[in-house]
């Protein structure tokens, strides 16, 4: 036998069906790949951890991040990717566990709402969280320790935040902070400073 031919015995014969099988081995991954790689449209959007309310600064960092899938939606909230660097405020109130939509923030403040504390008289209604509605019931102080008839001074206030004092929720001295339009500010401050009857009622929806 020859040198050549011991040469072409020991070399190695690739069989051409294991390079077909290869081959149809590496597209079918590929494949797989890249039709799972089109099903996961899912981005980043913003969730509202606690109620915001209208005024409030929106910082990004007190926010939660949740992965979903919007599909053509996603333009109408606000997403990670892209979410403007300059402050943001809400403009009108998203609950907790919302998505932030884009429709719920602006770059400044145009609700012509401001923030007015009023202490309760006694034990709060039940139920009552940020972003829950009240009328302001008003009654003028008399000369005689007594009050006037009591009417509504502001209606459909909404409520940023409760205020508890002494650790006390919803009562005696629990405070409210109020967002209240701002032509009502001077008549609710003043009916404050001199000691009118102040009284807050839940306001009710149809559906209540």
């Amino acid at each position: 036998m020859t040198a050549r031919s011991r040469a072409e015995r020991g070399a190695l014969r690739l069989d051409p069906r294991l390079l077909i099988g290869l081959v149809l081995v590496a597209g079918s991954t590929f494949g797989v790949w890249a039709l799972v790689s089109g099903l996961d449209d899912t981005v980043e959007v913003y969730v509202a951890r606690d109620t915001l309310t209208p005024g409030a600064v929106l910082e990004l960092e007190a926010l939660d991040v949740a992965s979903v899938r919007l599909g053509a939606s996603e333009q109408h909230y606000l997403l990670v990717e892209g979410a403007p660097e300059s402050a943001l405020v809400v403009a009108r109130t998203v609950r907790a566990g919302e998505l932030v939509p884009v429709a719920a923030v602006d770059d400044t403040d145009r609700t012509g709402l401001s923030t007015v504390v009023v202490p309760s008289r006694g034990p709060l209604p039940s139920g009552l969280e940020a972003g829950s509605r009240v009328d302001v019931w008003s009654a003028k102080a008399t000369e005689r320790s007594g009050f006037e008839a009591p009417r509504v001074l502001v209606g459909g206030a909404e409520i940023a935040a409760l205020v508890e004092e002494a650790g006390m929720m919803a009562s005696e001295g629990t405070s409210v902070e109020l967002l209240i339009p701002r032509e009502k500010v001077a008549a609710l401050l003043e009916a404050l400073a001199a000691g009118d009857a102040i009284d807050l009622v839940a306001t009710r929806s149809a559906g209540d």
